[in-house]
């Protein structure tokens, strides 16, 4: 590691801060991490977060190139055991104990050029290979710190970051459209629906749109149901974690739900209170299904 490099004892606790505030229904299962994984994965969550929130930042597409030119500069860095930044310093440091294929980080950028020149999709494919890259290649990473058996574990894993992202896209449809002006929502679904972009814009909940929401979470649930078995092939003491991240997602997709999909106003989540009782829940589920 560069003598330059930023101290990697202050960047670790910097990453810890960064996860603990940006993904609070993640952090509750990373806390049951040992130490290791723990600071590993808080480490490339940290690395992921600063590149999204520099993409939600930029004000242009040529400012969005330069800033994720500038991260793939620093992931090159990082993989040469020479990073400049701090959550560069702090995941140069899991690298050194845990196999994180550089592939995965690199896969997450390019999915990430593409929120700026893309913001509609078309079909459900463009969307699953949109959750392919910001959100399978999570999964890839994630994975690599758990530790895993079987190429199983990763086909299911990546069924799981689909679950988690296709629920992002359920709760945030409001937020993203008057914030960024995106629709994950497939537009071939909003046809099927007889669903318009302006009744997205206004908020309509009509029983129209609460078809399509019913639809949408359904097919969250199955991509649940087929994540499933990534539970019984991970390491042990990254299991609890990983049925944690599965619950309360879980949870937050019925909230909405039963809310009648009240997705144009503030954001649908858990409670400190709820994540808790999960927590407790947990010491005595079964960890091999949700």
């Amino acid at each position: 590691m560069s003598p330059h490099s930023p101290d990697p004892k202050a960047a670790e606790r910097l990453c810890r801060r960064v996860t603990h505030r940006a993904g609070p229904n993640f952090s509750v299962g990373f806390r049951l991490l040992p130490p290791a994984k723990r600071r590993a994965v808080y480490a490339a969550y940290a690395f992921c977060r600063f590149v999204d929130d520099d993409v939600d930042e930029a004000a242009s597409a040529s400012g969005l190139d330069r800033v994720l030119d500038a991260w793939e500069v620093e992931l090159a860095r990082v993989y040469a055991g020479r990073p400049e930044r701090p959550v560069g310093t702090a995941l140069a440091r899991a690298l050194e104990r845990f196999p994180i294929p550089r592939a995965a980080f690199q896969g997450l950028i390019e999915g990430c050029r593409l929120d700026l020149s893309k913001t509609r999709y078309a079909t459900f494919a463009e969307l699953e290979e949109y959750c392919r890259l910001v959100a399978g290649t999570i999964s890839t990473i994630s994975l690599s710190i758990f530790g895993y058996r079987g190429e199983e574990a990763l086909v299911s894993g990546r069924h799981l970051s689909t679950a988690f992202q296709l629920t992002n896209v359920i709760r945030d449809v409001g937020e993203d459209l008057r914030e960024r002006d995106r629709i994950y929502l497939p537009a071939d679904d909003l046809e099927r629906f007889g669903v318009a972009e302006e009744d997205l814009r206004r908020g309509r909940r009509t029983a129209r749109f609460q078809r399509l929401m019913d639809f949408q979470t359904e097919r969250a649930r199955s991509y649940y149901r087929r994540a499933e078995p990534v539970l019984a092939r991970i390491e042990a003491d990254a299991r609890r974690c990983t049925w944690l991240m599965g619950r309360v997602y879980l949870d937050i997709l019925g909230r909405i739900e039963r809310s009648g999909y009240a997705v144009f106003g503030p954001r649908i989540g858990l409670s400190a209170g709820a994540k808790g009782l999960l927590v407790l829940r947990s010491l005595t589920a079964d960890l091999t299904r949700w």
